[in-house]
């Protein structure tokens, strides 16, 4: 039995430091949503030719360069960009098409003033749900290698539970509610920032498969409490079960020695009063 519960033990802390690498990988990183945004093209000049708009005047670089494009009512979609972004909790940075590399805005700028409390309700919950993990986490740890006694144990293991699934539950909240300010941010946000196309990133699927191991942590962990307590009731059970018969046939013993006891006086007062009788008699 001890081995089995140090092993589901060990399970529930693995799955709960996984859920903690994970959550907060994906609460510092900014890749929850990405896509790509429509902007129009540059113009050019001498240090971008390449994928601008000439207003004009080089042919030179038009006869060269198919990049570039003249600037006419005709040309349509040929006057924008689609630049990648990617978005988290704290930043959205987007490919800077007049530089090399990328520039950063602060999301919680970018949301809408009727979003920006629920986006700080997600933060806090997020922030909830990382510190509720490390609390689960210390007290599996101390439940696996300091535990001094089964039910002392128990305790631990009992609070490490409660703690862990609290955690899931902000987690999930948190992750919802992300998801719906940014659904709006995306309708009512700037429209230098608007997405053309968008899909969920790698740090939007670490944060619930940090859930997950987290909700599979819990379960571990109410799994082996339960387990534990289930043996220990029927131990208990087939100890008093013992006890009464041990005691059962103690009592009939007894019984029977008492029994036989009184018999064997019985038959002593018996001869007693007989051989009373036969020296009393007359000759």
């Amino acid at each position: 039995m001890k081995t089995n519960r140090r092993c589901r033990a060990l399970l529930a802390v693995s799955l709960n430091l996984m859920a903690l690498l994970f959550s907060t990988t994906a609460f510092i990183t900014t890749h929850w949503c990405e896509g790509t945004q429509r902007v129009p093209k540059p113009s050019c000049g001498k240090e971008k030719k390449t994928n601008c708009l000439n207003y004009g005047g080089n042919e030179t670089a038009n006869d060269t360069n198919q990049n570039v494009v003249h600037y006419s009512w005709e040309t349509g979609d040929d006057r924008f960009l689609f630049r990648y972004f990617h978005t988290g909790i704290w930043y959205s940075c987007e490919e800077n098409i007049n530089a090399a590399g990328e520039k950063c805005r602060s999301f919680i700028d970018l949301a809408p003033a009727s979003e920006k409390g629920v986006l700080w309700l997600s933060v806090v919950s997020e922030v909830l749900y990382i510190m509720l993990l490390v609390v689960g986490f210390s007290l599996m740890c101390l439940e696996l290698f300091h535990s001094s006694s089964v039910i002392d144990g128990l305790k631990l293991n009992a609070f490490a539970a409660v703690f862990t699934v609290l955690s899931g539950l902000l987690g999930m909240v948190a992750h919802m509610m992300y998801t719906q300010v940014f659904q709006v941010t995306v309708s009512l946000g700037p429209e230098d920032w608007r997405p053309h196309s968008w899909d969920y990133g790698w740090s939007f699927c670490l944060a619930w498969g940090s859930f997950t191991c987290c909700m599979a942590a819990s379960v571990t962990t109410l799994n082996s409490y339960t387990k534990t307590v289930i043996e220990f009731r029927h131990k208990r059970k087939v100890f008093e079960q013992g006890f009464r018969e041990e005691q059962n046939f103690l009592d009939q013993e007894a019984i029977k020695y008492f029994r036989e006891r009184t018999e064997e006086e019985r038959a002593e007062a018996g001869d007693l009063r007989l051989q009373c009788l036969h020296s009393c008699s007359p000759n």
